[in-house]
Parts: structure tokens; sequence; C-alpha cells
């Protein structure tokens, strides 16, 4: 599979969108596996693009690559923005998610999408590049 390097800038985000599209259809995923997978990515992309390099003059590179198996294929991003805790982000109770916007805690929307929408989500700091793996189960 090709590797996709992209400035981490929101206008990037169409290209990265077309990546995983084309990805999606050339392992023959279906439709809605397709748009989870894509839903996912696009998430967790834009919190990169957002917080880990919207704070800086000269943004950094999103790097994609990905593995595929019989079983699985896995969508591997990484990136230099500062490192965060998936972990705690993702942990938005069903009450939680179900109140107002003006009344739901702020943050964490994104990663609660992105982990619900893939088979298996993991990320890990390594030096000064986060790893973040989509794995969808075939």
């Amino acid at each position: 599979m090709t590797e996709l390097t992209v400035v981490g800038k929101l206008q990037s985000l169409p290209k990265i969108a077309q990546y995983i599209q084309k990805l999606a259809r050339e392992v023959g995923l279906d439709a809605h596996t397709s748009y989870n997978l894509r839903l996912a990515v696009d998430e967790i992309s834009t919190n990169i693009i957002l917080h880990g390099y919207g704070q800086t003059d000269e943004p950094g590179l999103l790097v994609f690559n990905t593995i595929l198996t019989p079983e699985q294929l896995i969508v591997i991003l990484e990136d230099t923005g500062g490192a965060y805790e998936p972990e705690q982000l993702h942990q938005l109770s069903a009450a939680q998610i179900d109140k107002a916007l003006g009344q739901r805690p702020m943050g964490g929307l994104g990663v609660y999408l992105a982990v619900r929408s893939v088979d298996e989500f993991h990320y890990e700091r390594i030096g000064d590049r986060n790893r973040t793996r989509f794995v969808i189960n075939r």
C-alpha cells in the first residue's frame, strides 16, 4: 500500500479522505465499514491539526501507512504533535453523550467517535512521535 504524507493543515483533510476512500475500495471494504474508517481517521487527523499543530507557526506532517493481512487492514498515522491521552478522552458516558451540546463537557467527542468506529484503536508515544493505529477486521 502507498504511503501518504501531508502537511498538518485543515486544507489537507480532503486529500486524507481521498486516500482512505481509495484504500477502502482497493481492499473491498463495504460502505458502512469504509465510512467508519474515514470518520475515525478524519476525527483524529483534525485533532492533530487543531490541537497538536495548531499552536505552532510551522505545522508538522501527518504520515499514513497501511498494513494489509488476510485478517486485518491497519492504517497507521504518525505525527509530531504533542502527546495526548486518548484513553481518558474517549471515556464519555452515555449520559454525557445524550446531553445537549451546551450541557456536555467540552472535548473528547471526536476521539470517542474514532475509537467506536473501528475494531481496534491503539495509540502510543514513541520518542517525539505519536502513532495511532486504526484496525479494521476483514
